[in-house]
């Protein structure tokens, strides 16, 4: 008799909640219990049956932002058998119409927040605004449907999230059902989630970390779920008083625009008990729990899901923490593990190339199940039974790990390799900076040049940063940025991740703000040129 225990799907934990009369959605003004949510999850799905014509991928492309109705769409593919596909809002022209052609999409639902987006495209699929009375009718006329009789399971497909699109063309990741809840279920129970708690949500709904680290531990628990309709660095707070928020999510850089957000004495004085996301620095982790009276929880995860790294007590300053089992860093060419990373006594690392490797997970594929259309890129990730990240990292003797930059991030500086992060958690520890992007610009003498683009958090002049650089004993001459590019922000995906191609593309001239240069070889730095900001 196997004791192994059930798998979880979404269907089953949302009709879990259909007599919950707590609340289950707020927005604005707005609430509805989590009976009200599953009663308008029924309704959305039986509209979605109506639209979605018979015989084709039954896939609804949502353009939306954190909306209520976006919610209810969730919820009644989940009953339904439905597949959202979630459509990046900062997706533009015929990019975004390849992904609801690669995506299989048979309509397109948006608002008018985004209606522009779609106009002039060469779309072959419907497209209806939510707000539309069109789309009122279809609601009144299915009000209070009854819950479909869909053959629902755990490997059952249940959104396309495609990817961030840093390193290439966005990829749709196919989520099924048990990988939403299977990690809600697993979050809920780790942070001690239950109906007592509230849920702020600001992390864009088409991608991943809002849906597995805040919706689906909130329906795993039966916590409520607060939307913000965006996220906002100073409406964070007031919005974490006004809900009652006792749990948020965050994927990138929210933690440091929170941070930037003028310090008043009272910020303490909030329900907020626990924050959980990913890619956040160690300083604004330290930093934002101690302003604001609340545990921050970082963790390594892709959209994939398919190779986790655990932050833990006792991990060593720059750290991602300690990869779970099966995950290692490989070298891609061998396919073996990397040689133990060595340093000196100032930290720096001293054998950069035999330690850098790929985070993988050498037991398979993990959660992730595929690309949607993509065979060549799932192709790419799976590689002798096993799942390539695509993000480089190197391993102490210990076990830690700790991350390189994504394989688009080497750097070749004077026939010496370098990655990119490490640069980047050295001009972090500057106080005056709040962000910082490293990358690489072609040397006309060959190889590359190190370029930093920082965003200040506060004062910092050219005549600051040679003696700031020469006192961070662990950072190689080598890796010294030639080029220095005060911005006021940094081109970014809707989850605030840093689109380094675009800043590679621009180079070092006619750019706007101010550049600062040194020479190759030498360590003062002066300003090349202003360009209009």
């Amino acid at each position: 008799m196997s004791t192994e225990a059930p798998r979880p799907h979404v269907r089953e934990q949302l009709l879990a909640r259909a007599d919950d009369d707590h609340d289950g959605l707020l927005f604005a003004e707005q609430r509805w219990s989590w009976r009200e949510v599953v009663v308008a999850s029924a309704t959305r799905s039986a509209i979605l049956s109506e639209l979605l014509p018979p015989g084709a991928p039954p896939h609804v492309g949502v353009l939306l932002d954190n909306v209520p109705e976006f919610a209810f769409l969730l919820g009644g593919a989940a009953l339904g058998g439905q597949v959202v596909v979630g459509l990046n809002s900062t997706r533009r022209g015929e990019a975004l119409a390849r992904d609801i052609a690669r995506a299989d999409v048979q309509v397109v639902l948006t608002e008018s927040a985004h209606a522009d987006l779609l106009a002039g495209l060469d779309l072959p699929v419907p497209v209806i605004d939510v707000e539309s009375e069109q789309w009122a009718d279809l609601v009144a006329a299915h009000d209070h449907a009854a819950v479909p009789d869909a053959v629902v399971g755990p490997e059952s497909l249940f959104m396309l999230i495609f990817t961030s699109g840093t390193s290439g063309d966005p990829k749709a990741v196919r989520v099924t059902h048990e990988k939403v809840a299977y990690p809600g279920q697993f979050l809920s129970e780790r942070f001690g989630l239950g109906p007592d708690d509230v849920a702020y949500l600001s992390m864009p709904m088409f991608h991943s970390n809002a849906v597995m680290a805040g919706w689906g531990p909130a329906l795993a628990a039966g916590t409520t779920v607060a939307l913000a309709r965006r996220f906002s660095a100073s409406g964070f707070l007031p919005d974490v008083r006004r809900f009652g928020a006792t749990y948020a999510n965050y994927v990138g850089k929210p933690l440091a625009y929170v941070m930037a957000t003028p310090e008043s004495d009272d910020d303490a004085d909030n329900p907020l008990r626990l924050v959980f996301g990913n890619e956040a620095n160690e300083g604004d982790i330290e930093a934002f729990g101690r302003r604001f009276g609340c545990t921050v929880v970082d963790s390594y995860s892709s959209t994939e899901n398919a190779v986790i790294v655990q932050r833990l007590p006792g991990m060593p300053p720059g750290s991602l923490g300690r990869p779970v089992d099966g995950v290692a860093v490989l070298d891609p060419e061998t396919m073996q593990p990397t040689a133990d990373a060595v340093f000196d006594g100032a930290g720096r690392l001293l054998n950069v190339d035999e330690a850098t490797g790929e985070l993988v997970n050498t037991l398979g594929a993990g959660a992730f199940a595929g690309y949607y259309n993509d065979t060549d890129a799932e192709a790419e990730r799976m590689r002798g039974g096993m799942y390539w990240s695509g993000d480089l990292a190197y391993r102490d003797a210990e076990g830690w790990v700790y991350f390189a930059g994504r394989t688009a991030d080497w750097l070749r500086v004077d026939g010496e390799n370098l990655a990119a992060a490490p640069i980047e958690r050295v001009l972090l520890r500057n106080p005056a900076v709040s962000e910082a992007a490293v990358y690489a610009v072609p040397d006309p003498q060959g190889g590359d040049r190190v370029v930093a683009a920082l965003r200040l958090a506060g004062s910092l002049d050219v005549d600051d940063l040679e003696p700031f650089l020469a006192g961070q004993a662990d950072l190689s001459p080598k890796a010294w940025p030639t080029y220095v590019r005060i911005v006021d922000d940094l081109p970014r995906t809707a989850t605030n991740k840093v689109l380094k191609r675009e800043l590679t593309l621009l180079g070092i001239d006619d750019v706007a703000g101010v550049t600062w240069e040194r020479e190759p070889r030498g360590t003062a730095y002066a300003v090349r040129a202003t360009a209009p900001r």
